[in-house]
């Protein structure tokens, strides 16, 4: 990890490697240029002090003295981009951490997958429809998602776009953490609307009605909560895939307290599963970042690759600094992940361990919808923490594609969303979401296994 300004790392250190899923084809390199120039002498979207914090909080999690909740978007758009759409990502996030903290009896971590997450890597760089091929979609801030020949060519433009967006969605999440809107004392308040008549809202009324009840009886004991910064505002923050490293290049900054590189386009961000090459670009630019580095590792990592990676990305073995986000999908969870664990338990690494139930869990309907089953998802799980405890590690986090829109996208979960119900409500330009209802019912879940847990 980079300690200083002038040691054999820069920012732009990456281009001397290969680099997967970046796009090669745009038509006009300075252009490309040009943007990412412009780019890097706006304001940093995150500061690291915020980062630094966001690293004690994670080593905590790698300790098993608190819990990772990272969620949201499969991948934002320029079109669903509106404040309430922000807003009802950011109430679920605080509902489920409500239930996993009331479960778990320890802080909860929260960190969105929001004002960023634009890029997403692609099976294949090109698209055939009806003998016509264009480019492949791989995100707004590269190009869009309709089949139109001039909106599929990568646009350079989409990049000052998305930092605009990802500015005003930081903008309005800060209020909402800090402004009142995440104080406890307004539980009751952050239900959905369209969460009605179906156990997820009794249950969430019940839990928030003991909260209340505590917050009286504080306060009757002499505790302001107005005074009291837990109680009165969220510490939230922010992470996205590294996929396009122009675009994390130009925010690449010197921070000028410690002389030390952030990336301050997010707090977090991670390396898929598609670009976690030891020699490739992608690990070279986050190997001398300072932000916490998310490392997606599925059935083909290989337990030595692994150690490898780790030793690239954090050679001081420091916590705080490297989540493992296991996606395997759930037939292959139980064999794939206990010979990570073990390998890296060997090294005695302090890593954050989380599951990412999503992406390995990926099926296709017959009527051709990419979606996800809640009984896998709920699997995976499951068998993630029966594995960590097994091998005697921590399991510290999980990682969810959901939102706080009305969306059927997934099936099944307590609303009992069929096949035939896919086509009412699918509005995802990518990877199928959880949507509210779900995503607190697997919240619950979880709570109900920490306390388990705690009573053996």
């Amino acid at each position: 990890m980079a300690k200083d300004a002038d040691i054999d790392w820069k920012p732009d250190s990456w281009r001397a490697r290969p680099a997967r899923h970046i796009p090669e084809d745009y038509p006009d390199p300075a252009a490309l240029a040009s943007a990412e120039t412009e780019l890097a002498t706006y304001p940093p979207l995150v500061f690291a002090g915020e980062v630094r914090r966001l690293r004690e909080s994670l080593a905590q999690a790698s300790r098993g003295e608190a819990f990772l909740l990272q969620g949201g978007d499969c991948a934002e758009s320029f079109k669903e981009f509106h404040p309430n759409n922000i807003r009802d990502t950011f109430r679920v996030l605080l509902q489920m951490a409500v239930a996993l903290t009331f479960g778990a009896a320890m802080p909860v971590v929260k960190v969105g997958r929001i004002a960023g997450q634009f890029a997403k890597p692609r099976s294949a760089p090109t698209e055939t429809r009806d003998g016509v091929t264009l480019p492949s979609y791989r995100g707004d801030n590269i190009n869009a998602s309709e089949f139109e020949p001039g909106l599929r060519t990568p646009d350079p433009q989409r990049l000052l776009k998305a930092y605009g967006q990802a500015a005003a969605t930081l903008n309005l999440i800060r209020a909402f953490a800090s402004g009142g809107y995440a104080d406890l004392r307004n539980v009751h308040r952050w239900n959905l609307e369209f969460v009605h008549d179906n156990p997820q809202e009794d249950r969430y009324r019940t839990l928030a009605d003991k909260i209340s009840e505590a917050m009286d009886f504080m306060e009757a004991c002499g505790v302001d909560g107005s005074e009291v910064r837990a109680i009165r505002e969220v510490d939230f923050y922010t992470s996205h895939e590294a996929l396009l490293l122009g675009y994390e290049t130009a925010m690449t900054r010197v921070d000028s307290t410690t002389g030390r590189w952030y990336d301050t386009s997010a707090h977090m961000v991670w390396i898929g599963d598609r670009t976690r090459q030891p020699d490739g670009a992608h690990v070279e630019f986050c190997r001398g970042v300072e932000n916490p580095i998310g490392l997606k590792c599925g059935p083909s990592l290989d337990p030595d690759e692994l150690i490898k990676l780790l030793e690239i990305l954090d050679p001081g073995n420091d916590a705080g600094r490297i989540v493992l986000i296991a996606r395997f999908g759930a037939d292959k969870a139980a064999a794939g992940l206990p010979p990570l664990i073990r390998k890296v338990q060997q090294a005695d690494r302090q890593v954050v361990w989380s599951c990412d139930p999503m992406h390995g869990n990926t099926i296709k309907t017959e009527g051709g919808f990419k979606t996800r089953r809640f009984d896998a998802i709920l699997s995976e799980v499951r068998t993630f923490f029966d594995v960590c405890r097994a091998e005697g590690a921590n399991p510290g986090g999980v990682h969810f594609e959901m939102t706080g829109q009305n969306v059927t996208e997934c099936l099944g979960g307590v609303q009992e969303i069929s096949e035939a119900d896919l086509s009412s409500r699918y509005h995802t330009h990518c990877d199928p979401r959880l949507n509210a209802s779900q995503a607190l019912e697997l919240a619950f879940i979880l709570a109900d296994r920490f306390k388990e847990v705690r009573s053996i």
